[in-house]
């Protein structure tokens, strides 16, 4: 049965965020576009008593006061047409150190209308799915010795233990931090060692710089060696013009292996923004030495300049040579 807007925006801040209501929230907005305007809405039904701050219309320090009377596990909602800024007032990082709980919708103005019930779906909260396919991912991924991603005439081979790996799933148990960048739904890490990742692997869409989703006609094969890109035959322009931009600062590192599980968006069903489409269900990889999750030595966290996200052409994966993903699907 398919939920309404309310519904579904019910589940993020009930379900995944656990909002109670003792606790004070606030949403702030713009509408200068209609998703905004639309995700606003449904957040004022779902939460009536919430303070209500128009980006637009507030200067930053009535929007600063009014943050500064919220304590700790009250809920801060920010819905954006593009990110806000208030000078050097860190947004979600200032609320977060303040232990608030965020729920953030950025970029809002990059998804055309066309899109918008895809983002819906995204949001949906799906507890059960959620909370018990990602930490099995997530314990797989953490004993693993060997992860094999296949393509259709390409094997990515992950010879290496990986990284702790980190759950994106609306579980905030344990984690310093509640709430972040939705939709969600995603398990990731990377290698560590990185010259333990060798093979091919081929991609059906990237990111470009200005954070669109783009997808050729054909996927693109790369060729990786000890952890690095050293082949993109018969890539296309676009491609080809991210590879030369990240290769002008920094070496063509594969660093982010990503295990999307939003079922809302798939290979053939896109998001045009690059921030919401990531937790596709499927597998993603990041490209350049930036990485603000893991510190490893030799990837300095000021001086990395690129983390470009890339989609898999994914037939299947296996961890230690048990099948996880397959044809679309977690079976796990």
């Amino acid at each position: 049965m398919e939920l309404s807007l309310n519904e579904i925006i019910h589940g993020v801040v009930f379900e995944a965020l656990e909002y109670t209501p003792e606790n004070k929230a606030m949403i702030v907005f713009d509408e200068d576009c209609g998703l905004t305007t639309m995700l606003t809405e449904a957040y004022k039904a779902v939460l009536p008593e919430a303070i209500l701050v128009d980006f637009n219309k507030q200067t930053p320090d009535e929007i600063k006061a009014a943050i500064d009377l919220l304590a700790p596990k009250d809920l801060v909602v920010m819905v954006q047409s593009t990110s806000f800024r208030l000078n050097e007032f860190r947004f979600r990082l200032e609320l977060f150190n303040r232990s608030l709980k965020v729920i953030e919708h950025p970029h809002l103005g990059r998804i055309p209308e066309v899109e918008w019930p895809t983002y819906i779906k995204a949001l949906e909260y799906d507890k059960e799915y959620y909370r018990t396919v990602g930490p099995a991912i997530k314990a797989q991924i953490d004993k693993a010795q060997r992860i094999v991603v296949s393509c259709n005439g390409a094997e990515l081979v992950y010879d290496t233990p990986m990284e702790d790996a980190k759950l994106n799933i609306g579980d905030y148990t344990g984690m310093k931090n509640t709430g972040g960048q939705f939709p969600i739904g995603e398990v990731f890490t990377e290698p560590t060692n990185m010259s333990g990742v060798n093979g091919t692997v081929k991609l059906f869409a990237f990111g470009d710089n200005k954070f669109r989703v783009i997808s050729p006609e054909q996927p693109v094969l790369v060729v990786i060696k000890e952890g690095i890109i050293v082949d993109a035959p018969d890539a296309p322009p676009e491609f080809v013009d991210i590879l030369d931009q990240i290769k002008m600062d920094e070496q063509l590192w594969v660093r982010e292996l990503g295990f999307g599980m939003n079922r809302a968006m798939t290979r053939d069903i896109r998001l045009t923004d690059i921030g919401s489409y990531e937790r596709m269900c499927g597998i993603h990889l990041s490209l350049g030495q930036k990485h603000t999750i893991y510190a490893k030595p030799g990837f300095p966290k000021r001086s990395s300049r690129y983390h470009v996200d890339v989609f898999v052409d994914v037939t299947q994966v296996t961890i230690d040579a048990e099948v996880v993903f397959k044809d679309g699907k977690y079976l796990v």
